[in-house]
């Protein structure tokens, strides 16, 4: 697992996760580990060769070692929140 630094100093994880033969998800885990309420996530499309077979699957841990940290960081900037905020608790005014 890869990590990340936000602007707001908070250290994420960075996890590859349901690769299909042209995309993965990327998971951002919040260094709370409590609740994934707080994880936030990204799409990844490639066009390599096997994204043009049905069968074929890209490989989680080899598309984290092909990322880098800028390309970290563009996913990261456009990512959004896993959940959204829980309906059943009182927001403060």
């Amino acid at each position: 697992m890869k990590s990340i630094t936000a602007p707001d100093g908070t250290t994420w994880g960075v996890q590859v996760q349901t690769p299909g033969a042209s995309n993965a998800v990327i998971f951002f885990r919040h260094p709370d580990g409590r609740t994934s309420r707080l994880d936030r996530y990204n799409w990844i499309i490639t066009n390599g060769p096997e994204s043009r077979s049905v069968t074929a699957r890209l490989d989680a841990d080899d598309l984290l070692d092909r990322l880098d940290a800028s390309a970290i960081q563009r996913l990261f900037a456009r990512s959004m929140a896993v959940s959204r905020p829980d309906s059943l608790v009182k927001q403060k005014a």
